[in-house]
């Protein structure tokens, strides 16, 4: 059993270890605030996630313990790193942050755009 759960624990450490190197990448090579936010937000959650699955395993295995901690760690990296991204795209855009040039759509402003009409149409 020892070696089934020595190749999970290698595995989920590795998978970890590409997404935060992708999240590295992503955060120097990607063009504008939104690009990046998303880049840190979504792939450097699954890193972290599968580190700390790893993490889990080894202690369950190796010594017996179920730490609590990691679980808790786990749900609290998955419920606050895309909010959290989402938080500072929103607020780079009402900051006035300009989109990358080659962007192809902006959804924002079309649903502001929207709204407006809306509330002009109700007067």
């Amino acid at each position: 059993m020892t070696d089934i759960s020595d190749i999970l624990i290698i595995l989920f450490i590795l998978i970890g270890a590409f997404f935060s190197v992708v999240t590295a990448i992503g955060l120097i090579r990607l063009p504008d605030i939104y690009s990046r936010t998303h880049a840190a937000s979504k792939s450097a959650t699954l890193g972290v996630m599968c580190i700390l699955i790893g993490t889990l395993i080894f202690f369950l295995t190796e010594e017996g313990f179920f730490n609590s901690r990691i679980v808790l760690g786990i749900f609290f990296v998955l419920i606050t790193a895309p909010v959290g991204g989402h938080l500072i795209s929103r607020a780079a855009y009402n900051a006035g942050v300009k989109l990358w040039d080659k962007s192809i759509q902006d959804d924002l402003a079309k649903k502001e755009q929207f709204e407006k009409e809306k509330e002009g149409s109700r007067y």
